[in-house]
Parts: C-alpha cells; structure tokens; sequence
C-alpha cells in the first residue's frame, strides 16, 4: 500500500503541503490540469528550488490576480460551490469539499458565531482553494492510499490579522487540532519556536486527511515543501516520505499470572481454568514442578490482557488454595485473524484466516465441523483437515497451495 507520511520539521501550511508534493514527484504541469478543472481563473502557480536554513527545497508560489473583488474574503460555501462545479474526480472532490467544511466550522468555533456562515478573512483568497485542491489533486496523483503525519508544531507568541493581534497558534488552528485530538509540540523555553508555524490550511489538511501515526514503512522518496519564513536556526519546510507500508504484527501488553500449588484437586483447577477463560484470559495452562519437601506440584499460568489483570488474581486466589500470585508484565505480537465460511468438498465450513499485514500466511479448519465430519462420513479426521484446507487456502488467497500443486 503505497502511503505518504508528512513530517513537521518546521510548520505546515498550504503552500508548504504543495511544494512537498511537487518536490517528491508531482509536476506542476499536471497540478495546473488539475486546478485548470475549476470553473475559477485569476491565479497563477509556479515552483522554484530554493533553500531554509541549511535545507534545500522546493517553493510553490501562488498568486492572484487583482480584480474588482480581490481583498474581499469569500466563503466556503463559494470554494465548494466551484468545487461541484467543476470537473474534478469525485474522490478529490469530496475530500477537499471535507477539508473546506472542516476550515469553515474552525473559523465559526473561534469567533463564536452561532449561526450563519463564517467569512473566511485571511483565508478569503483564491489561494487557499489552490491550496486545498492542489493538494488533494496531488496525493491522487501520486496514487497515495492513506496518509500520515508526525506531531504539528503549533508556534508561539503574537501575529497580525485581520482581527488585530492574534495568539499563535490562531484559534481557527487550535479549534482544528482540538477538533481532531491531533498530536501537537508546544513551544518550550528550550524550543520557544516563535510565530506561526502550524496555519489554519495545513492544519485543516492534515486533521482531515492523515493519521496522526507512525506506520513502519519503506522510503522511496523523500520532498521538502518550503515556506515563506527563512530561519536560520528551524528550516521553514514540511518533508513528505513516500513510500509503501510495511505491516508488522500487532504488539499488545498482556499480564502473565504464575502460582504454585500443591493442595488442589485436578477438579478445582480445571475449574478454575475455565473460570479464567470466560473471564478472558488469552490462554491458561498448567506444567507439572517439584515443591518443597518433595511433592509434586502445578505450575498454573494464566496470559490476561492488562486491563484483567486483578480480576483474573482474585479468581485465582478464591477458587484454588494458593496464598499468592506472581505477576509480570508480557508483550506479545498478534497476526492479524479472521473466522470464515468457505465451500469445502464436505459443504460449508468455517477457517480460521491468519494474516501479517494484506497476506495471508495460514488457514486452519476450525476443529469442531471437521471433526463433525470425520465422524458423519466415517473418515480420518487428519483427510478432513487436508481436503478443507486445501480448499479453503484456494477460496482465501485464490492460489493453490506449492505442496498440492503435483
């Protein structure tokens, strides 16, 4: 799965969102036939190299055009509006239109309105639909399947507006972070990161379109998006890594529950292993041990997840005669499952699928209907077991399998 994962080295805007885009690989040729789809004109996009800090980049300009209308904020209704109108795939479409409507309800949240339709301001210009549909326009084009993001930096201290003097980060971008629970870097006195790092339009890109997560992957490509800003200590840039997703099972915290006893009847502790089972225990088991003063013992241990850890030691402790538990924390790593019905020689059947990632690695006949089967038919269960799988590693992955194949 092809997946872009967008870095924070010193802010996110629009622009900067472009420009990472251009720079790993989308022409501004084909940007410009994407944005040539909406039924708007007075705006040109160009790109040119150039360098923050030590970084080098790539810069998406975007100007407009002056007009009887410039330097009077639209809204989003507007942006939609041409979006509908245009022709644009109905996927870019409907995620700018979500990006738009997100920008929208920020900017209402911050000034308080109630009601009606919140104008735009600085976010007003034709630019920020370029922004917005550039981008978009420009993960479909690079075949991007899911996105991804690091935490933002927000930035600090006061900025002009159009409201007057404002805190950064704006409360249009807080209200979108707040909205999304979208990881975040405050500023720091040993990371004070002054101004505007994090604008409204990135912050509305990446809270509608990535996870705030950090999928283990290959890297393919790697593009700088640069903004305005040319500090010498933070590059002003956003990295974009492009590359695939790499699937990797699934790691979760479980508690491992020990005890020895030597005073239980077999009968109490079956018992007590099917207690710890419908508690939910992931699994119990017992192993034979030497104790004090020579007697033969049990060994019982009990894999819960961490959240029944203390359920699972007073059922312990009330149904078995033991006068203590040892607990340890113990991770583990899951494959990915899935119960199916699949058409075997012997009518339908459940399997159970295990899957790293998309590939399946294994399909096991569920023990009951094959046994059901073994007997109704009068065969050896283990001919069950080969038939169904078999059929079933067909049906599932649509290959047969290497060791039938002769």
């Amino acid at each position: 799965m092809r997946i872009a994962y967008f870095h924070s080295i010193g802010g996110a805007s629009g622009d900067m969102m472009l420009g990472a885009l251009v720079d790993v690989g989308v022409s501004v040729e084909a940007l410009k036939g994407e944005l040539g789809k909406l039924p708007v004109s007075g705006f040109r996009i160009s790109a040119r190299q150039e360098r923050r800090a030590g970084l080098l980049g790539t810069r998406v300009l975007v100007e407009t055009e002056a007009g009887p209308d410039a330097g009077q904020p639209r809204s989003v209704s507007e942006f939609i509006a041409a979006i509908h109108q245009s022709t644009l795939d109905e996927a870019v479409k409907e995620q700018a239109t979500e990006v738009l409507n997100r920008l929208g309800e920020a900017e209402k949240r911050a000034h308080r309105l109630a009601k009606g339709e919140a104008v735009l301001h600085e976010l007003g210009d034709l630019d920020t639909l370029v922004d917005v549909v550039g981008t978009v326009a420009g993960i479909h084009l690079l075949g991007i399947q899911e996105v991804y993001a690091s935490a933002l930096l927000v930035g600090s201290g006061v900025v002009k507006s159009s409201h007057g003097a404002i805190p950064a980060p704006g409360p249009a971008t807080m209200e979108l972070i707040a909205q999304s629970q979208a990881i975040i870097v405050p500023p720091s006195p040993q990371q004070p990161m002054p101004g505007e790092l994090t604008t409204p339009t990135g912050a509305a890109l990446l809270t509608t379109l990535a996870s705030f997560d950090a999928p283990s992957m290959t890297v393919e490509r790697i593009g700088y998006g640069l903004g305005s800003r040319d500090d010498p200590s933070r590059p002003n840039a956003l990295a974009v890594w492009l590359g695939e997703r790499q699937d990797t099972p699934k790691r979760d915290g479980h508690r491992l529950l020990e005890t020895n006893v030597d005073d239980s009847t077999p009968e109490m502790l079956a018992y007590a292993q099917e207690q710890l089972l419908a508690l939910g225990a992931v699994d119990v088991w017992f192993t034979s041990i030497q104790m004090k003063k020579s007697r033969p013992g049990v060994l019982l241990s009990a894999l819960v997840p961490a959240s029944l850890e203390s359920g699972a030691a007073e059922l312990i402790l009330r149904e078995t005669s033991t006068l203590g538990i040892r607990v340890r924390p113990v991770e583990r790593y899951e494959a990915l499952r899935e119960v199916k019905e699949v058409t075997s020689p012997f009518g339908a059947v459940q399997v159970k699928v295990k899957r790293l990632g998309h590939q399946v690695v294994g399909v096991s006949p569920e023990y009951e209907p094959c046994r059901r089967i073994a007997q109704e038919r009068g065969l050896p269960l283990a001919e069950v077991y080969r038939l169904v799988s078999e059929a079933a590693w067909k049906q599932v992955t649509g290959q047969v399998r290497k060791e039938t194949e002769d």
